[in-house]
């Protein structure tokens, strides 16, 4: 027996029809790529994202056909989300931060037929352009009067090219199992990989984003602004620009400056109410925070995923600003597998243990599900020490990547990569990737926690942590550090300062100090580059030497 119950597939194209009808009228702010701020409403946008649609089914595009975004968050790669998406046709949103050769590795993969760029990233394409035949069309998010001189073969205006098509367009209905967008990852350890989401997957992930698990504090009538740090090209800015159309909320988005002044900018003049980000972005923005003495009254919440975040970037937006740091589990392959909010009950607990919960990667949540287990694939223990790799399984969970085979278990489990603990609670704590943690001697030294300890310092601004070769230990900790502005803090100091928060065996045996980490497209530390260049690094000690 089924229920008796209508079968109306879940699209995306739902939720910017929702928007224009249920609140047409509410902002979306957006700085251009050279600078200036411009206005626009969901119901505009509605209409330019439809047009957007026609002009591309006249250039040929059909449904499930791919169409590449090389671009930053601004409003016309919003309207483009939908008018791609909306129709069948699948976007891809690329990584302009990606080395060139892997920038034609993944549109040649991908099977892009159309190209979308900015005039931020314009030179990137044209020096690749003549690697990519296959590229139908090329189309500069511009309006006519800012429409750069370009080499790219045929390239349109965006805004001439819509400018002529029908605003009266309907959405077609389709399965909502259809791909709607392709992100493929950093490639950090070989070629990128696509992850291919389906509608269905995309507005499921939606509802959860916008559940008080993800959005506590909401106030019943109060309009939500929200600016995403999490680039476009970045697991879709974390489905914010879908979330934004489900919630009604204001939606601002700060294009490719991301320098602090002009965040900040945007997070006050626009009155911003939640964000999205890695922890990069904040632990920027709160040391120009701090030296300015600026405050961010109206902001209430950030979420982030990924990278685990620094105990002291989290207690100090708390206490100090007002601004609550919520950390999930999460990936390109998952976004959103764990709820970043405190269990029911556990506001009542002393600040320190909720302390200790908030540096989690989160609790359960209906339908997605983490487990870890053992080398040999048995779960271990929810004990809170016992360390293990991390599967995740879920209706919003990649099966497999984009012309590869199912890289999932024997239980249909996803291996995520990373290591962690589940504590008695059911909450997450990470552990390090498996490809960074270090082994010490058949003991595992966690680098996440050594980072949390060394940017705990306050003339620390950034930290990471790799092995390096040792002939008795096997491997042992190098910390390579970023001091604040104006800081003299030497490698002894920063080493007392750990030995009074790790055990002393996880002590490294050497700090360098650098002028910057190098960072993944997405802005995480890029490991892979730090252990490329410390190769041959010896450890006499306390004191660093290279070899």
């Amino acid at each position: 027996m089924f229920g008796l119950m209508m079968d109306e597939p879940l699209l995306l194209s739902g939720l910017i029809d929702y928007a224009a009808d249920a609140h047409g009228t509410t902002e979306i702010v957006a700085r251009e790529i050279e600078g200036d701020i411009v206005r626009t409403t969901y119901a505009e946008a509605n209409r330019r994202a439809k047009r957007l649609a026609c002009a591309l089914m006249r250039l040929g595009i059909a449904a499930g056909d791919r169409v590449g975004t090389l671009a930053w968050n601004t409003r016309r790669h919003f309207e483009s989300f939908y008018g791609v998406m909306g129709f069948g046709a699948v976007l891809h949103t690329i990584n302009p931060r990606l080395h060139a050769d892997q920038l034609v590795y993944i549109i040649d993969h991908a099977e892009d037929a159309c190209v979308m760029v900015d005039s931020a990233t314009l030179p990137i394409a044209e020096a690749i352009a003549p690697r990519l035949p296959r590229v139908r069309h090329w189309i500069v998010m511009a309006a006519p009067e800012r429409m750069p001189a370009t080499t790219l073969p045929g390239a349109l205006c965006f805004d001439a090219l819509i400018a002529a098509e029908d605003d009266g367009y309907a959405w077609p209905r389709f399965d909502e199992r259809s791909a709607s967008s392709i992100c493929y990852t950093s490639g950090t350890t070989g070629n990128p990989k696509g992850v291919v989401y389906s509608h269905r997957a995309n507005v499921l992930q939606t509802m959860l984003l916008s559940s008080g698990f993800f959005l506590p504090g909401m106030r019943n009538g109060a309009r939500e602004v929200l600016m995403p740090l999490a680039p476009m090209f970045h697991g879709n800015a974390w489905d914010m620009p879908y979330v934004s159309c489900y919630i009604g909320a204001k939606l601002v988005l700060p294009g490719r400056h991301y320098e602090p002044d002009k965040l900040y900018e945007l997070f006050a003049t626009e009155e911003v109410t939640a964000s999205a980000g890695v922890p990069t972005f904040w632990l920027i923005l709160l040391d120009w925070l701090d030296r300015t003495g600026n405050k961010l009254p109206k902001l209430r919440q950030t979420l982030s995923s990924g990278s685990a975040p620094p105990r002291m970037l989290v207690e100090r937006l708390l206490r100090d600003y007002g601004i609550e740091y919520l950390q999930c589990f999460g990936m390109t392959e998952a976004l959103g597998v764990s709820a970043p909010t405190l269990r029911p009950g556990d506001a009542d607990l002393p600040e320190d243990e909720q302390m200790i919960r908030r540096l989690r990667s989160g609790r359960p949540i209906y339908a997605a599900r983490y487990r870890v287990v053992d080398d040999n694939g048995e779960a271990v223990p929810a004990d809170g020490r016992t360390v293990g790799h991390i599967r995740i399984k879920g209706p919003w969970i990649a099966s497999g990547y984009y012309k590869q085979e199912s890289v999932l278990d024997e239980d249909g489990w996803l291996p995520t990569g990373d290591l962690g603990v589940i504590d008695p609670d059911g909450y997450l704590l990470l552990t390090g990737r498996e490809k960074d943690v270090i082994k010490s001697g058949g003991e595992w030294i966690s680098s996440i926690q050594l980072e949390d300890a060394a940017v705990s310092h306050p003339e620390v601004m950034q930290a990471a942590v790799i092995g390096v070769a040792h002939p008795k230990w096997q491997e042992r900790p190098l910390l390579i550090a970023v001091r604040k502005p104006g800081s003299t803090l030497d490698g002894a100091a920063l080493l007392a300062h750990l030995r009074a928060r790790v055990a002393s065996w996880w002590l490294p045996d050497a700090v360098e100090f650098v002028d910057a980490l190098p960072m993944t497209g997405t802005g995480k530390v890029h490991k892979l580059t730090l252990r490329q260049h410390y190769a041959g690094y010896r450890l006499p000690g306390t004191i660093s030497e290279r070899a």
